[in-house]
């Protein structure tokens, strides 16, 4: 019967070093659609591992809870399901026209400094 339990215990063993984990217990490389059901996701929610600069470690004075909450990596169980991307109408006219500018008259009075 040990035999038994060591022979388990190893192959566990070998099952565990292969599975890698991700932030969230999720294996690596886990997309959002593998849990969840999602509509019209961009990549960057679909695969979370692809944000960086996760961890900064600031001065324990200044540290509050959002630090604390910024500071883990998202997962697929913090990404969102569904994505609705707003219309670039109004800037994509600005930029082929420019900003407008006032050309009213000017009616005030100049003050002296003097």
């Amino acid at each position: 019967m040990a035999s038994n339990q060591v022979t388990q215990n190893s192959q566990v063993a070998a099952v565990e070093e292969v599975v890698d984990f991700a932030p969230g217990g999720v294996p690596k490389g886990a997309k959002t659609s593998d849990y969840y059901r999602t509509k019209n996701i961009p990549d960057r929610f679909e695969h979370p591992e692809c944000f960086q600069g996760y961890g900064k470690r600031e001065h324990p004075l200044y540290r509050t809870t959002a630090n604390n909450y910024g500071m883990q990596p998202p997962s697929v169980h913090t990404m969102p399901t569904t994505f609705h991307c707003k219309s670039q109408k109004f800037s994509e006219h600005l930029g082929i026209c420019g900003m407008y500018r006032d050309q009213g008259l000017n009616t005030s009075t100049d003050k002296s400094k003097v």
